[in-house]
């Protein structure tokens, strides 16, 4: 019987680790895909001509001196805009890996 105890609470504790694990992915996940229309606003800005106009104001020093400007780094957009598409995709692909099983 003690061994049957210990295995209990042994997958007791994988149990409760597991489901709180899923519980946050699934509401992370849930916000990431929410902030997509967002995203893909600040998609069309890079890609618009407003980005590089704002960007040439930033160089002439037009632009107030406490203005966060983080889209205006090229790579700091590039790379973030990319990083949203491979976490779209892994997502796309799990779910084509879950359906399979």
């Amino acid at each position: 019987m003690k061994k049957a105890v210990k295995r209990i609470k042994e997958a007791e504790e994988i149990y409760t680790k597991a489901a709180e694990a899923m519980d946050r992915l699934e509401s992370s996940m849930e916000g990431f895909l929410a902030l997509q229309p967002m995203i893909e606003k600040l998609a069309e800005y890079y890609d618009g001509p407003d980005w590089i106009k704002d960007l040439e104001l930033d160089e002439k020093g037009e632009l107030p001196s406490d203005l966060k400007r983080g889209v205006l780094s090229e790579d700091g957009i590039y790379n973030l805009l990319e990083r949203n598409r491979e976490l779209l995709e892994s997502i796309t692909a799990g779910d084509e890996k879950c359906t399979k099983n």
